[in-house]
């Protein structure tokens, strides 16, 4: 009889494989704003500065002026007590947030998001940033870290300055104990063996009488052996 391999049983949501949400403060998003406040100018101060379970990026707890508080990527700078300004008039310094159209050309900035109202998806991780190129017709061009270019509407918001934490992969992990808590903490399994080195029961690549490589399987293949490179494009020597 085979064995469940590791795809399916992390569809199982089993305890090893259920994200521990409720270790979390909170999701880091910016809060909704009207048209007004966007336009505008509303202040709010840095309450702590924390670490969230499973996220790389030290977050943030704002408490605004009319009450509201939400946890934000901390941007490199940012201090317990300091008074941060949102919306367009904001001045450009780190830790504001500003709608992407009104931020100079050449600044860095972080947690940027692709929709307005989405509370942010670009450019979340440690040491990693955002560059504004230039404003034309209604929309923003970027400069991602992947150094690839896209264009936002000018509402998007966007945290001056780039995210904390920047030199976390500098430092090794010295030990197999620290990987395995990394991922622990992001509900993934580690370590993760390779299907060649398993035996013929565990997994479809098992058994040592393969030849070298794995074989690609079909996007229509069931769950217990859809494993490896699925639906490749071409096969065999690259020639030319």
């Amino acid at each position: 009889m085979g064995k469940r391999i590791l795809v399916q049983r992390m569809g199982r949501g089993s305890p090893t494989f259920i994200s521990p949400s409720w270790r979390r403060e909170g999701p880091a998003r910016y809060p909704l704003l009207t048209k007004e406040q966007l336009m505008g100018l509303i202040r709010g101060r840095v309450v702590e500065i924390f670490h969230d379970s499973g996220c790389n990026t030290p977050r943030a707890r704002i408490a605004l002026e009319n009450g509201v508080e939400f946890i934000m990527i901390a941007p490199e700078g940012l201090i317990v007590g300091q008074t941060i300004e949102i919306g367009a008039k904001a001045s450009i310094m780190p830790g504001n947030i500003l709608p992407i159209g009104a931020i100079p050309e050449g600044t860095m900035v972080c947690n940027v998001e692709l929709r307005p109202g989405d509370g942010g998806k670009i450019a979340r991780s440690s040491g990693t940033y955002v560059t504004v190129l230039t404003h034309t017709n209604g929309r923003t061009i970027i400069q991602l870290p992947s150094r690839k270019t896209k264009a936002i509407p000018n509402e998007c918001l966007a945290t001056i300055g780039i995210c904390a934490g920047g030199g976390r992969i500098d430092k090794p992990m010295l030990k197999a104990g620290k990987a395995y808590h990394k991922w622990k903490a992001r509900a993934r399994k580690w370590p993760r063996v390779r299907g060649k080195a398993m035996g013929a029961y565990a997994h479809p690549h098992g058994g040592g009488s393969h030849p070298k490589g794995a074989p690609p399987v079909s996007r229509h293949a069931p769950p217990g052996a859809k494993v490896g490179h699925i639906a490749s494009r071409r096969t065999g020597r690259r020639k030319g």
